[in-house]
This record gives structure tokens, C-alpha cells and sequence, in this order.
């Protein structure tokens, strides 16, 4: 069974939208086998997002994702990875399309709600680094 990450970010919290990011993963028809809140720090995002530290723009990212609660989940289902990804709808919220949660949901690129793996291979190291 293909397993991926999937984390609701601060904006997603703030704003009451965790439960109905959970319910579109299991009406969807996966498993959330493992979930749990936690406030993330520095150290972990440079981890994270080490393909972004070295930008001019890490430490907005740093302080958005640090500013609440996220809720990492480990979910699971034939083909979670790729699935997830359109259900999530891409990065940019104005570019999402109705019926994705960032095109129902978020409303810039910034702040857009949800992260997901972007492959299975991340997906494992992703679940390692949030649930060990």
C-alpha cells in the first residue's frame, strides 16, 4: 500500500479548515493511519525545505509555519501520492481549480493550507522526519 505525508499548515488551523481537509482525504477513500498536531521550529523547516533555505524569502516561510499548529497525517491508498496532489490543487490558490481544496479554500500562494509529498520516495523521508 503507497503511503504519502500530508500536513495542514497554520492557515488551515486559524481559519477551522482542518476538519474539512480530513474529511476530502477520507471521502476520497484513504486511510489516515497516524495524525497528530504539533507546532514545528526552525530547525525542522530548514530540514523541511532545504531546497528553499538559501532563498531571500525562507524566513517569511519560517515565520508563517511556525505561527500555529500544524496536523501531520500519514495517509494511505493506491496511488495517495499522485492523488493527494490533485486533491490538494497546486501551490498558488488563485491558480487552483473549484473542487481542489487550495481552489476552494485558499486565497494566495503563501499561505495555501495543506503540504503534500511530492513523491513516494519524499513521502518516506517526509514520514521518517514528523513521526520518526
Amino acid at each position: 500500500m503507497e503511503r504519502t505525508y500530508i500536513m495542514t499548515k497554520p492557515d488551515a488551523y486559524e481559519r477551522g479548515l482542518v476538519g474539512r481537509i480530513i474529511t476530502r482525504i477520507e471521502e476520497k477513500g484513504f486511510k489516515i493511519t497516524d495524525m497528530k498536531m504539533m507546532r514545528l521550529d526552525e530547525n525542522i523547516l530548514k530540514e523541511h525545505y532545504a531546497h528553499l533555505a538559501d532563498k531571500p524569502f525562507f524566513p517569511e516561510i519560517v515565520e508563517y509555519m511556525t505561527s500555529g499548529p500544524v496536523v501531520g497525517m500519514i495517509v494511505e491508498g493506491n496511488g495517495v501520492v499522485d492523488s493527494m496532489r490533485k486533491i490538494m490543487g497546486p501551490t498558488d490558490g488563485l491558480e487552483a481549480m473549484p473542487g481542489t481544496i487550495r481552489g476552494d479554500f485558499a486565497n494566495n500562494k503563501s499561505e495555501n493550507l495543506v503540504h503534500g509529498s511530492d513523491s513516494v520516495e519524499n513521502a518516506e523521508i517526509e514520514i521518517k522526519r514528523f513521526f520518526g
